[in-house]
């Protein structure tokens, strides 16, 4: 976990304002969830055996005995939400959208931290492709109007539970017969989530996997119709895709459609291509249902915030940063500080930033303050200014001095930034 410092805060701010612009522009609503929710919410919507469960969860319990958990991911709480609070009576589809942060025990790596953040969209309700098309069109105009421009959609299909269960059955015997190939992790995971032995990242498991079936051979008849209709619809948006037999994403929930979106970072020492997941999601139309609510379809995805404010530094991202203040107020005296803070609410009501330093009693000091932020007037209140109802402002550039009414302080400075 570390602390976020104010020099970072343009990236995080700009990260923020881009993707709540882009889901309130698709008619997302925002949603904000419990960072601490039941365990039990997780270890069934995400999966006993997946990495998540048993490696990455803050788990603990309460003094009443309630076993809880930190929040690993948001899809969970959404879908909690959405039966608790009897949304399935609002019109479909319901759009939802959210940000905050999530946590992980095990394995922080490069651009991962144990405190991460999080940006998704949840439209709940609703089976049919578009739907799975557009959400992954938002996650793709979010990351390219960050200024990240080097990003590749990885899709592929899982199958509904009927289909992917004979697909289980094939890959299981294949590995069977490559099983002392693979790592000792794969190994375990061939008895409780054999899926996920394709997303590791060992070179041995990678090699074992190239002739390993694929999920999109082995498609149901609705199944494939649904992809079928998916890619055509990305190809109708433009937007690049490459198919990844590979790709199954790491929670039990997904049905059908999965992606992700991917950065090319270059080659490394060995002439591989290098890559960086900036976020991903899929469909989850059991999800639910399995929590207790109607049977109801739903598609989503996320964006970890770490990453894409890591690929802007990388690329050199120009984000937006406040203007600095042009009006500095110093101040010499107690009674003149009284004045002087009415007399910053009234500058600030009239849309004037204004930098001080309220805590410094000396004015040579303050003056250097002004000197150092390169404010164009600083408008300097001492004990006599206080009591005769006046204000000296200074052009720091020439600096000419002149009194002013303090009632005209306002418009007076306003025709002097204008200038």
């Amino acid at each position: 976990m570390r602390d976020i410092l104010p020099q970072e805060q343009p990236y995080w701010q700009q990260v923020r304002r881009v993707s709540e612009k882009v889901a309130t522009d698709f008619g997302y609503q925002r949603v904000d969830l419990p960072l601490v929710e039941f365990t039990n919410l997780f270890t069934r919507s995400i999966g006993s055996g997946t990495d998540i469960i048993e490696k990455e969860m803050y788990s603990f319990s309460t003094k009443g005995g309630e076993r809880v958990s930190l929040r690993p991911e948001f899809t969970a709480g959404v879908a909690r939400a959405y039966i608790q609070h009897g949304m399935h009576i609002l019109p479909r589809p319901v759009k939802l959208y959210y940000t905050g942060s999530c946590y992980r025990y095990d394995r922080p790596q490069e651009g991962r931290w144990r405190e991460f953040y999080q940006f998704g969209c949840e439209v709940i309700g609703e089976q049919n492709p578009v739907l799975d098309a557009q959400i992954i069109q938002m996650g793709w105009r979010i990351i390219h109007q960050l200024g990240i421009r080097n990003v590749k959609v990885h899709v592929s299909s899982i199958g509904c539970p009927a289909c992917r269960k004979n697909y289980r059955n094939l890959l299981v015997h294949y590995l069977e017969s490559k099983k002392q190939k693979l790592c000792i992790d794969c190994k375990r995971k061939l008895d409780t989530n054999p899926l996920r032995i394709l997303d590791c990242k060992e070179d041995k498991c990678i090699q074992v996997r190239t002739n390993a079936p694929q999920s999109i051979d082995h498609l149901c008849d609705e199944c494939r119709i649904h992809f079928k209709e998916l890619l055509e619809y990305l190809e109708e948006l433009g937007i690049p895709f490459e198919l990844d037999s590979a790709l199954v994403r790491g929670l039990d929930y997904y049905t059908k459609t999965v992606f992700e979106f991917f950065s090319a970072l270059g080659s490394d020492d060995s002439g591989k291509s290098k890559r960086n997941a900036l976020g991903g999601g899929g469909r989850y139309d059991q999800l639910i249902k399995m929590l207790g609510g109607e049977d109801t379809p739903a598609v989503g995805f996320g964006l970890g915030l770490d990453r894409l404010v890591i690929e802007m530094k990388k690329l050199g991202v120009r984000v937006h940063k406040e203007p600095n203040p042009r009006i500095f107020l110093a101040q010499l005296g107690n009674f003149a500080k009284r004045k002087s803070l009415r007399l910053f609410e009234s500058l600030e009501r009239a849309g004037i930033m204004v930098a001080e330093s309220f805590g410094r009693g000396s004015l040579k000091s303050q003056m250097k303050i002004a000197g150092r932020l390169g404010v164009e007037v600083t408008l300097i209140l001492g004990q006599k200014e206080a009591l005769d109802g006046t204000v000296i402002m200074k052009d720091m550039a020439s600096g000419n001095q002149e009194i002013i009414d303090a009632g005209k302080i306002v418009d007076e400075v306003k025709k002097r930034l204008k200038k």
